[in-house]
């Protein structure tokens, strides 16, 4: 941890197991079905990861802006990802601005998908169809508009085949 931070400056999730805020049930709430409220702990980490550097910070910043940018353009045209991107976008965040991190994490909309591939890597069942059904739909149109010969459209069919592959090897996130 930087010397120059102490416990307090930072979310109680990243303050270690010896803060009674850390655990799910404290003594004062055993047997009542309540939890204390945390802060998300999705965000405890971030602030190790944000460089010194104003210049490197800027720089993730803008791609982490960037990056939202083209997820919201992928969240309205179909042929366009839109969840790699807002990947990417928390990657940055978690670099730059903890606060838009959280803000991504906590996004009413695209926040589930975001913590269930930063906690454990995973894509939902809905998630990996419809990450599917876009790559053989952008295939398609591809195929449809460029009339590609044969071997530009055997590479690009088997990037989307990777690309598929690998989506519907990840878990699916825990129930």
């Amino acid at each position: 941890m930087d010397p120059s931070h102490s416990q307090d400056d930072l979310p109680s999730a990243a303050r270690g197991a010896a803060d009674p805020a850390c655990s799910a049930v404290t003594p004062a709430t055993a047997g009542q079905g309540k939890v204390p409220p945390q802060d998300p702990p999705d965000v405890a980490a971030t602030h190790r990861l944000v460089p010194e550097s104003r210049l490197a910070r800027a720089c993730y910043l803008v791609l982490g802006f960037l990056f939202i940018g083209l997820g919201l353009i992928g969240a309205v045209l179909p042929v366009m990802p839109t969840t790699i991107f807002l990947i990417l976008a928390a990657w940055c965040m978690a670099r730059s601005s903890p606060r838009m991190e959280a803000w991504l994490l906590n996004h009413p909309t695209f926040g589930p998908t975001l913590r269930d591939w930063q906690r454990n890597g995973a894509i939902s069942r809905k998630g990996k169809a419809l990450a599917c059904t876009g790559m053989t739909a952008g295939y398609v149109i591809f195929w449809l508009s460029v009339r590609p010969q044969w071997p530009l459209a055997t590479v690009v069919g088997m990037f989307m085949a990777a690309c598929a592959a690998y989506v519907l090897s990840r878990p699916a996130p825990p129930v």
